[in-house]
């Protein structure tokens, strides 16, 4: 969402015009209605006024346009003037990199941070509402006697970019974890799937959680006392009572849905709440609708993602389901007997936010971390334009949020980028930077590991992990990907940057800053698929 608003002459002017004239012509036909009046004297013309308005409008509204055409025909580099300029060309030159940037990020990328407050605010309250309410449901008639079924943990916590202060463009997207409670007699022991040779790269940010008896309870009488949870909410494999995600998510968005049922009608005066069902790759979806006779401040249609999470210790949660394990979407076939519906992914987004606050606190006056961030985002937006629907959606698989978020944390982390040259002027130099980190990365001269499950991770600065976490082998967030598809987009997210000044007058910042058309030859082309002889 644009934050600054400019003024369009081309519709205010006429606009004016138009509405200046209709009300004095609604003035004379009152006053002619009033009744009758006396004749004027002769010589006098009664619609002298009208027509002497009418004119002094339109003669100005045409000095004006004649102004501007003036303008645009004594700009420097107009072709009428064949790209000669009568003016010194030293008072003219062309905005550099950084400058264009700032007015790209100003303009288009950048969030108001009022809209953006306002919108969380009420997506808060709107999940708070319906978190609590199926706290105090409960889960009928899943499991008999209804002790041993999951249960929401009764608060929730809000992830993702909109909470880490590098959100861009339009805050209508929202992602929220939803914890939920397990029951006293069930226990957890995740376990990576990283550290197993057999399982393919894709798998190793996958987890898998077994039941266990609690401390202090006995083998006979546990098995037989958790045999109504295990039926509903796990699969077997070799033996293993294994905790479903599938059939987890499908509890979560069954009781979501009784949820919403008991607080829509205190919800009516203020917006209108739709659920939408997920799947195997996608948790359900919250759509938030203002209403019309909501008058209140900054009322946006947004989607808020519950995702269903269980806490294993420390901050951190696994969901489902989890993040997609290949760009083809699930396996079909898994090592050791394993099953689909029982992978989950991990979130470490209190980590990750800790890590962002702690980088904030080393941070010299006017850094901008989040800035490259933002920008790098709408650099990857950018080089999708053109692009048919397959290679759109392989190149925000590749090129996704988190990845972005993990190449700036790296850079700043292990490359040992100097806290001096990140300051505003430094712009354009830094995100040259991360740019071409990110194309060492896609090309497998750099291996871009999670922040959290990496070598070494980051737990010197975001605290303690949990055992599951600290005995996980590292995860490389790009080794789901085939060597050709990331050569592909190493090539245009280079050739992106390259050609970035002709693409940000072309798309994006105010129009003063393209004073007059590229050549043909510069003007970004629009290709149905990724470049094959692009650097």
């Amino acid at each position: 969402m644009s934050v600054h608003y400019t003024l369009n002459l081309r519709v205010f002017w006429p606009l004016v015009t138009g509405l200046c004239t209709a009300f004095v012509c609604l003035y004379h036909v009152l006053r002619g209605s009033g009744g009758a009046r006396a004749e004027p004297p002769d010589g006098a013309d009664g619609g002298f006024p009208l027509l002497k308005i009418s004119v002094l409008l339109l003669l100005g509204y045409i000095l004006l346009r004649c102004r501007h055409a003036v303008r645009q025909r004594f700009l420097p580099g107009s072709p009428r003037l064949g790209g000669h300029s009568t003016f010194a060309p030293r008072h003219f030159q062309e905005p550099s990199l950084d400058i264009l940037l700032e007015s790209y990020y100003e303009h288009e990328v950048r969030l108001s941070p009022h809209v953006l407050g306002h919108s969380k605010a009420h997506v808060s309250r709107i999940v708070g509402e319906l978190v609590r309410a199926g706290r105090t449901r409960g889960s009928p008639g899943l499991i008999p006697g209804g002790t041993l079924a999951l249960a929401f943990r009764g608060d929730f916590i809000q992830v993702g970019s909109a909470y880490e202060q590098h959100k861009i463009r339009r805050p209508d997207a929202f992602d929220v974890l939803v914890p939920l409670r397990l029951p006293p007699l069930v226990a957890l022991e995740p376990r990576g799937l990283g550290a197993q040779p057999a399982v393919a790269p894709a798998l190793h940010g996958c987890f898998v959680c077994a039941l266990r008896a609690p401390p202090g309870a006995s083998g006979g009488h546990w098995l037989r006392d958790c045999k109504p949870f295990a039926e509903g909410f796990c699969v077997d494999v070799r033996g293993r009572r294994l905790l479903s995600a599938a059939l987890v998510l499908r509890w979560f968005q069954a009781h979501l849905q009784r949820s919403l049922a008991t607080v829509r009608y205190s919800l009516e005066e203020r917006c209108r709440v739709t659920l939408t069902p997920g799947g195997l790759e996608q948790p359900p979806t919250l759509h938030i609708l203002p209403c019309r006779t909501d008058y209140g401040c900054c009322r946006l249609s947004m989607a808020v993602r519950l995702i269903p999470a269980v806490h294993v210790g420390d901050g951190v949660f696994l969901v489902a389901p989890p993040p997609p394990s290949s760009p083809a979407g699930p396996p079909s076939e898994l090592p050791e007997g394993l099953r689909a519906d029982a992978l989950w992914g991990v979130n470490t987004a209190r980590q990750e936010q800790k890590l962002l606050g702690w980088l904030q606190e080393r941070a010299p006056p006017g850094a901008c971390y989040l800035k490259c961030l933002q920008l790098l985002k709408a650099l990857r937006d950018l080089g999708a334009r053109g692009l048919d629907p397959k290679a759109a959606a392989q190149w925000g698989r590749v090129l996704s949020s988190y990845v972005l978020k993990t190449v700036l944390l790296a850079v700043l982390l292990y490359e040992k980028a100097p806290e001096q040259g990140w300051e505003e002027a430094h712009l354009g130099k830094r995100m040259d930077q991360l740019v071409r980190f990110l194309r060492d990365c896609l090309l497998g001269r750099q291996t871009l590991f999670h922040c959290v499950l990496g070598p070494g991770g980051a737990a010197a600065e975001v605290g303690p992990l949990p055992k599951v976490l600290r005995e996980a082998a590292p995860v490389d967030l790009l080794a789901a990907f085939d060597g050709h598809a990331r050569e592909l987009v190493a090539a245009r997210l280079l050739s992106t940057w390259r050609r970035l000044p002709q693409l940000l007058r072309a798309y994006g910042g105010p129009r003063y800053l393209a004073r007059c058309s590229p050549p043909r030859s510069q003007r970004p082309q629009h290709t149905q698929g990724f470049p094959k002889d692009e650097p």
